[in-house]
């Protein structure tokens, strides 16, 4: 039965269902009633109603000394609950102050510390029992995860560590040829690619690529509730998702390490012959003999933990996914930026600690 609006005399007579079904056609006969001191409305026709007829009616009258007679009970205690509240001041946006951002991001930060290393825990503990027990380690998902961040990457970490190694060469051959240091280009290329620059661009591409896959494949996982069957029919999520990408990466992450050294020195090498007049028997000659292997084995050694910082938080935040797809984007793009910025954190407190010890 659909609500009507009856005026009989100075009597508006209320009948039918008042319910969000037709609150819109009573929004509009509600707006060209004519109210006044005189008139009442009597609504013991109402056969149903709920919170969004409640409040119809009240904002109807509110503002006009009217009384409204014949409610049932309950209709009548849903209207009086409308009007408790004040429906401006709950739809007003709340602003924040300050203080009460700055707390909630925070709180927010630190709940999301304490996932973080519960999250690592509970990964290290797999990776332990995995161990211990080599015959249920899944290699296929490990060869699958270990071809797509390190084999399909070697295009992309080849060309920019190639491209960065003519950069290094060619700004540093304006300032050397004004002191005729020439030979001192295979100190920097060699230097600044094995060290610092190597290891930390590879990683960022490596964070750029296989993280943000990381977060989308187990956010969508979770989004088409496949993380629940697995744990319905009893297969770890740890051991079939998060395991082999942290085996893969830890993996495939050195080896590019040491192809993208060997890419960005070739670049150095070719625009110093170009550029500088220095050959690549020169080149090489002055490499061997000025580039300790302390310096390739400090880059190499920082790849291990680039790889598990960007493991670790690309597959948490997929975890972190809820609702929708739209969740599966942002959670996918805080896994990008916290992955980077912790790469470059841990780049920062290697170099504090390898300047201490004089590596």
């Amino acid at each position: 039965m659909r609500a009507w609006i009856e005026i009989v005399g100075s009597e508006i007579r209320l009948a039918g269902e008042w319910t969000i079904s037709g609150m819109a056609d009573l929004e509009r006969k509600l707006a060209e009633l004519p109210f006044s001191g005189e008139t009442s409305v009597v609504a013991q026709d109402i056969e149903a109603m709920d919170t969004a007829g409640a409040w119809l009616l009240h904002r109807a009258v509110q503002g006009h000394t009217l009384e409204i007679t014949g409610l049932k009970p309950g209709h009548a205690a849903l209207v009086k609950m409308v009007a408790a509240l004040d429906m401006a001041e709950i739809a007003k946006p709340q602003s924040r102050g300050i203080l009460e951002k700055l707390g909630v991001a925070g709180w927010r930060m630190l709940s999301q510390s304490g996932g973080m290393l519960s999250f690592i825990g509970e990964a290290t503990l797999a990776l332990m029992h995995a161990i211990a027990n080599p015959g249920r380690i899944r290699w296929k998902p490990i060869w699958r995860n270990l071809q797509h961040a390190g084999f399909d990457a070697l295009l992309i970490a080849g060309l920019l560590s190639f491209l960065m190694g003519i950069v290094i060469a060619y700004q540093g051959a304006e300032q050397l040829t004004r002191y005729g240091a020439n030979i001192f280009v295979v100190d920097l290329v060699g230097l600044s690619m094995l060290r610092e620059l190597g290891p930390l661009l590879t990683a960022i591409i490596v964070a750029g690529r296989s993280g943000s896959a990381f977060t989308a494949q187990i956010g969508t996982m979770k989004v088409t509730e496949e993380v629940d069957a697995m744990r319905t029919i009893g297969i770890s999520p740890m051991d079939q998702l998060v395991l082999p990408k942290i085996v893969a990466l830890l993996i495939a992450l050195p080896l590019l390490t040491v192809y993208a050294d060997i890419m960005g020195v070739l670049g150095g090498m070719i625009m110093a012959s170009f550029n500088l007049d220095v050959s690549y028997t020169d080149f090489i000659d002055r490499f061997g003999s000025s580039i300790r292997l302390s310096a390739f084995l400090v880059g190499v050694g920082k790849a291990p933990v680039f790889a598990a910082i960007i493991a670790v938080v690309g597959c948490f935040q997929g975890f972190q996914v809820t609702g929708g797809a739209d969740s599966v984007g942002r959670q996918t793009t805080k896994s990008v930026v916290q992955s980077i910025f912790l790469v470059i954190v841990a780049d920062a407190i290697f170099s504090v600690i390898f300047s201490l010890v004089q590596l």
